[in-house]
């Protein structure tokens, strides 16, 4: 997978060393933001891959500070390093197997206690590890304050106070990631005593393990596989393959739960929950008068049980209104370019070279009426990934789960699941692949059956097409229509198949609902690049690929005098009677239908390549100059940006009244 370098310097040096690579993990509970620190850190996007054998997202990124490379790996975010889920299951593979250099522990500083759990965990690993006391300015605002330098002694690691959002405490991190590094002796964690009779117990193991599988023991913390095989584990049981291969780990298990009363598992994750409770009340002081704090007020308001969903319902009609009214004026921009100036241009050029006719018909008919006539939607599909980028970073998307729940129940599912349906507004693919997160395989199914109801990006330029042809003046309205439609027969589909092949009780329900946060302008600007990118990445690859192809469709057998006669033409002819009884049974929506099963996208493409020629053939009068051109470009952007501005002044008007 492909890296990135970026340089940061400082007062100490900037001469790359010689010394090795340091490897570093980056961990921590989810939303504990992570990924804007590492954002941060970095100064530009993370490269983005699988995990091996999973579609679980592999973030890496590389960076120079004072003489040293450092790579960052971003972990799945994880409660636990006992796993339960598929992120979790990552990320303890990774710590285990790979053996970072160091460990950046990201500890939400609003919520020490059930961060520090995981904090607990990683710490048995015997990997030197920099605790990054993340939202350090939010415990400001609430009147905590917390003893780093207590923490640090406790625990045996060092505590930075970062504020990632903006860039605080960052330098320090990265030079307490370089000294805990180069340490001589290596910079451990203290270890957490479970008791005599469990650390006894452990002891007897590493050493059983040490002498019968010495490979284990070179290729696990043993103090960690002991722990592991105590409580027992089904997931390091299966890894190692060691059952009753000689190692009395029944009999340990059989008599500490006979001696404590209870499962060995229990008692130590109890052990670990008391050590983080009781550093938490050690290093943290907090007001003795509570105040009522931003994230419980609106809470108030919008989970509520008669107002949530309406209150969601609204929000997505905003968000539609904006987005439309915001990028209308950046797609007739565009449009313009695509229908004028590119064409010209590929003309001139390929007449330069006394290029064949047919390839100019080419690169203007069908590149640029296909691709481009595609490409004519970006502005509405970068919006729209813009604000659900700021609805996810500010909090809300969590809120709309948990306020559907209610609705989700009745289709057997639970709110939970309606994060993948949220996120099938970007792309349906990604949002099946989030079924994963569901822990019921009748979760996964049923979700993943729903999903496609949900209007995905590919969709929006179909949408707003047919939409700006028909229903210009109510266009946000009625794109919102279409996706609270698509809901509501989400919903419908959900409630037949609880009733036919899901039958059953839905499960509970519990979420973490992170408090309200404004996400900072450079994050929203990265994630909403990451999201929209595909898009562009699919127009450049078979979106062009498949144009080229409908082009030499339409335009055999060579010299056919009419489109409809061409073999796209005669496919579509053959197959329109079908679509006759739902009002389009004509060959250009036939054959526009035959390409879109390629992709979605490619309707709106192959409507270009039918329509758009024609359209341009009757254009006359003096051709512009490049510098004209090139004027006028500049001169309408400038337009369609005045026109996005004032569009936006009057949607909040229309939205205030």
């Amino acid at each position: 997978m492909s890296q990135t370098v970026v340089s940061r310097q400082s007062s100490v040096g900037s001469q790359v060393s010689e010394r090795k690579t340091i490897t570093v993990a980056v961990a921590g509970n989810p939303n504990s933001g992570k990924s804007t620190l590492i954002n941060a850190i970095v100064g530009t996007r993370l490269h983005v891959g699988n995990w091996p054998g999973v579609t679980v997202e592999k973030k890496e990124a590389m960076l120079e500070y004072e003489g040293r490379k450092i790579k960052f790996v971003d972990l799945p975010g994880a409660y636990s390093l006992s796993p339960y889920t598929q992120e979790e299951i990552i990320a303890r593979d990774y710590l285990v197997h790979e053996k970072p250099d160091v460990i950046i522990d990201i500890v939400d500083a609003t919520n020490l206690e059930r961060n520090l759990y995981l904090t607990v965990q990683m710490m048995e690993l015997g990997i030197p590890i920099v605790i990054a006391l993340n939202i350090y300015d939010e415990a400001e605002k609430k009147g905590y304050k917390i003893d780093t330098k207590a923490m640090e002694e406790a625990l045996g690691v060092r505590v930075i106070p970062t504020v990632s959002t903006k860039k605080k405490g960052l330098d320090d991190l990265l030079k307490a990631i370089i000294e805990v590094a180069d340490a001589i002796p290596s910079h451990l964690p203290n270890q957490l005593n479970y008791g005599q009779d469990i650390e006894d117990a452990s002891s007897a193991l590493q050493m059983q393990i040490k002498n019968a599988y010495p490979a284990l023991a070179e290729k696990y913390p043993l103090r960690w596989l002991s722990f592991k095989l105590m409580e027992g584990d089904d997931h390091v049981y299966k890894e190692i393959n060691i059952a009753g291969n000689g190692l009395p780990v029944r009999d340990v298990i059989n008599h500490l739960k006979k001696a404590h009363g209870d499962d060995i598992e229990s008692i130590m994750a109890d052990a670990r929950y008391a050590q983080a409770t009781g550093l938490t009340h050690e290093v943290l002081k907090k007001p003795e008068f509570r105040k009522i704090d931003l994230t419980e007020k609106i809470d108030r308001v919008v989970l509520n049980r008669f107002l949530g969903i309406p209150i969601f319902l609204a929000t997505m009609w905003v968000v539609f209104k904006l987005v439309f009214d915001v990028s209308t004026p950046f797609i007739d921009w565009v449009d313009e370019m695509m229908a004028g100036p590119f064409p010209r241009w590929a003309e001139a050029i390929l007449g330069v070279i006394h290029a064949p006719a047919w390839t100019v018909s080419l690169a203007t008919d069908g590149v640029i009426a296909g691709v481009g006539f595609v490409l004519v939607f970006v502005p509405i599909i970068f919006a729209m990934m813009f604000a659900v980028t700021f609805l996810e970073g500010s909090g809300y998307m969590a809120r709309a789960a948990f306020v559907m729940d209610r609705a989700m129940h009745a289709m057997g599912l639970h709110g939970k699941s309606f994060i993948p349906m949220l996120l099938g507004f970007g792309c349906n693919v990604p949002s099946i692949y989030a079924t994963r997160t569901l822990e019921n395989p009748k979760d996964k199914a049923l979700t993943a059956l729903i999903v496609p109801l949900m209007s995905c990006g590919a969709r929006l330029p179909v949408y707003v097409l047919f939409i700006g042809a028909f229903f210009a003046a109510r266009a946000g309205t009625v794109i919102w229509s279409l996706y609270v439609l698509g809901i509501a027969m989400a919903v419908v589909m959900g409630v037949i198949f609880k009733r036919t092949l899901f039958k059953g009780e839905a499960p509970m329900f519990i979420m973490e609902l992170p408090p309200y946060r404004m996400p900072s302008f450079r994050s929203l600007m990265i994630h909403t690049w990451e999201k929209g990118r595909h898009f562009l990445i699919k127009a450049g690859t078979y979106i062009l690929a498949v144009s080229i192809l409908i082009w030499f469709l339409l335009n055999l057998p060579w010299g056919v005098e009419h489109k409809k006669d061409s073999f796209l033409g005669q496919a579509g002819q053959v197959v329109a009677p079908v679509f006759e009884p739902l009002g389009f049974g004509n060959w250009e929506a036939a054959s526009a239908l035959i390409t879109g099963v390629i992709a979605k996208e490619i309707v709106v493409g192959t409507m270009g390549e039918i329509y758009i020629p024609g359209a341009l053939e009757e254009e006359e009068g003096e051709t512009p100059t490049l510098g004209e051109d090139l004027k006028e470009i500049g001169t309408s952007f400038i337009g369609a940006f005045k026109g996005a501005v004032v569009n936006v002044f009057s949607s909040v008007g229309v939205v205030s009244l």
